[in-house]
């Protein structure tokens, strides 16, 4: 099936509904416990009469805030795309990318085993710290695009074809609303769950 992705109308309903098949696929699966762990372990909302009562809109705003970020991670790709246009397919099947990129692996491989150490400031291991803190909107925003990086993967049979669409036609409008529509459609589930 080859959805027609000129027309809007035809296109993001069509989107929507491949993200919510995607989120189907058992490689989603895993995102399911990291939003369980961002939202359930919320933060006290406020104190009424002494007793601590935790907010009731609070697991909501946190869900929509991590799908937001893994929303906004996957439009901004569309965006890049279209913004490019064949750019983006030259750049990636340039010969020098595919060596710096190997180098990077092997390197990354090595700090891995702990043949290459890799001195990390004390401070940049404490802002690390921080962001996946359960209850945080900052945290669950940045939880949802590094989400999104991991789940990637499980969506290129979709995401391919209109990458792929938005760097022939160089529309970086349509492919943030595209992108934005499929990673919403994807995470449907996630925020019925």
């Amino acid at each position: 099936m080859n959805p027609d992705f000129s027309q809007p109308l035809v296109a993001i309903p069509t989107l929507f509904l491949g993200g919510v098949l995607t989120s189907l696929n058992p490689c989603i699966y895993p995102m399911i416990p990291i939003t369980a762990a961002i939202v359930g372990g919320q933060e006290i909302g406020g104190v009424k009469g002494g007793a601590e009562t935790p907010s009731r809109w609070r697991p909501v705003l946190l869900t929509l805030t991590y799908v937001l970020g893994l929303a906004v991670l996957y439009s901004v790709l569309g965006l890049i795309a279209g913004m490019t246009g064949t750019l983006f397919g030259a750049v990636s099947t340039n010969p020098w990318l595919y060596f710096a990129m190997a180098n990077l692996l092997v390197l990354s491989a090595l700090m891995m085993f702990e043949v290459v150490p890799v001195p990390v400031p004390t401070s940049w291991v404490e802002r690390a710290s921080r962001p996946g803190t359960a209850g945080r909107f900052t945290g669950a925003f940045v939880m949802g695009a590094v989400s999104g990086l991991v789940a990637a993967p499980c969506g290129a049979p979709i995401m391919a074809p209109v990458l792929t669409w938005v760097t022939r036609t160089q529309s970086a409008g349509l492919g943030f609303l595209y992108l934005f529509v499929f990673s919403i459609g994807m995470c449907a589930l996630l925020v019925i769950v």
